[in-house]
């Protein structure tokens, strides 16, 4: 039996859940959000706990199991709390900005990279180097904050780019004078 499968996911009250036939929706005061689930997943909803089971002990139904129990908690998580990932922007003359909701970096280029964050992600700055996306969908605001580091990922020599906050960065030496 899975470990993380079989533990029940608890239910605050005010979040409101609809389970359809494959399809589960999850209301919250942040949002909702849906989710498509294979149809032989069970998910049971009683005594404010959710449950999700499966229908044999196959290989395919073992590794969905615990798969969908955590899809589920952070969608739960999420419309009623909400999720946010920091990034830091690290180098001289390197700053990012919001101008008519897009996010306008200047990071060594010839030319500023503007990013507009999908519907549902928030985009803050503060003081130019630090950003904050935020959102209810874990997934989505785990992808934005990857795409955005992916613009300058942090090079090892001087430690310039955008990392993750509190991201440790491999340094490595450079050349030495003879």
């Amino acid at each position: 039996m899975s470990r993380v499968g079989k533990r029940p996911i608890p239910v605050k009250s005010g979040i409101d859940i609809q389970i359809a036939k494959s399809a589960i929706t999850v209301k919250g005061p942040k949002g909702t959000l849906s989710r498509d689930i294979p149809a032989d997943m069970k998910v049971d909803f009683k005594d404010a706990q959710l449950t999700v089971s499966r229908p044999n002990n196959s290989k395919l139904y073992r590794s969905l199991h615990g798969l969908y129990r955590t899809l589920l908690k952070n969608m739960i998580d999420g419309v009623e709390v909400g999720f946010e990932k920091k990034l830091e922007i690290v180098g001289v003359g390197y700053k990012g900005e919001i101008k008519k909701n897009r996010l306008v970096l200047q990071l060594g280029y010839s030319h500023p990279i503007i990013f507009v964050p999908p519907e549902g992600i928030q985009v803050k700055v503060d003081s130019n180097i630090n950003l904050t996306i935020s959102g209810i969908d874990k997934e989505l605001v785990g992808k934005v904050a990857a795409k955005i580091r992916s613009f300058r990922p942090p090079e090892p020599y001087k430690g310039k780019g955008i990392k993750y906050a509190g991201e440790q960065i491999r340094r490595k030496a450079g050349k030495t004078a003879a």
